[in-house]
């Protein structure tokens, strides 16, 4: 199990990667919205297979809506942010979602964190401070952060609001129905923000690459990892799962060396590897509770 999760964090990685490879071959919106659209049509066999096929009643689809469009912020604002800044970067500050997260489930749904939940986070965030700042205390007193970390920092607060979100609109529905109307509504705001530009595109004149590169991110990091969190939270927990979003930086510089991109300063390097001792804090918290 322990293994299955690794591999669905290490696919989650990989969208950093190849988000950074092909971010300049189509627009962000346009990116976002083929993904949506795909993992839409790929995940509904499964949905009506397992559930049936029924639409949801209006003020349960707005809820979906609503979760959707901080999916469609994130996702957008990681493609926009991959223009201008490096995977690795990205990567770092995805580390702080949980502790984004964890400010609005204690407003929103009235939270409280274990005492070894708010170390991790604490230690997970030092991690993420020092990757983006190389260690530098003085850029850190500044918090000069370049602009494609703005944005992406932007994105992850949106994203914050995900788990909150979906606990209060959750209406004890399957796990897989609740995320194909995620994707099918985040779709729908994707055509609306994207406007006439979808019929404007040169849809054939995109780049193979770019196109196998949005595949694998509908397929792998979206509807794959989707599977493994789903069936390991049954095992371990949600806490014990999200714990393994903290190996995020240090696959990126696994993905990032495999695919020949080489390592990045050593100076990163401890940044990392705080970023690691904060899942075994909560793995460690966790068991022990």
């Amino acid at each position: 199990m322990h293994l299955q999760l690794l591999l669905g964090r290490t696919l989650v990685a990989t969208s950093f990667t190849v988000g950074a490879a092909i971010t300049h071959g189509l627009e962000p919106e346009r990116l976002t919205l083929l993904r949506f659209v795909l993992a839409t049509l790929l995940f509904a066999p499964y949905v009506v297979w397992r559930h049936g096929w029924a639409i949801p009643p209006a003020r349960q689809l707005a809820g979906y809506a609503v979760i959707s469009a901080c999916l469609v912020t994130f996702f957008w604002s990681m493609f926009e942010a991959l223009r201008l800044t490096s995977a690795l970067n990205t990567a770092a500050l995805f580390t702080m979602l949980p502790c984004i997260a964890a400010l609005y489930a204690a407003v929103l749904v009235r939270e409280r964190l274990g005492r070894n939940r708010l170390t991790a986070l604490i230690i997970g965030a030092a991690g993420a401070l020092w990757v983006i700042f190389r260690g530098d205390l003085q850029l850190l007193m500044a918090l000069a952060f370049n602009r494609g970390d703005l944005i992406f920092l932007g994105g992850l607060c949106a994203m914050g609001l995900y788990t909150p979100l979906v606990r209060r609109f959750s209406r004890n529905e399957p796990a897989a129905v609740m995320s194909f109307w995620v994707l099918a509504t985040g779709a729908g705001w994707l055509l609306l923000l994207n406007n006439r530009a979808v019929f404007e595109t040169d849809w054939t004149a995109v780049a193979p690459p770019v196109l196998a590169g949005i595949v694998y991110l509908a397929v792998f990091p979206t509807i794959i990892s989707f599977f493994i969190v789903q069936h390991a939270t049954l095992h371990f927990g949600p806490t014990r799962v999200m714990a393994y979003g903290y190996l995020t930086p240090a696959l990126v510089v696994a993905v990032e060396w495999a695919t020949g991109k080489g390592l990045p300063d050593p100076i990163i390097l401890p940044g990392v590897a705080i970023t690691v001792a904060a899942m075994f804090v909560i793995q460690a918290g966790e068991k022990k509770g």
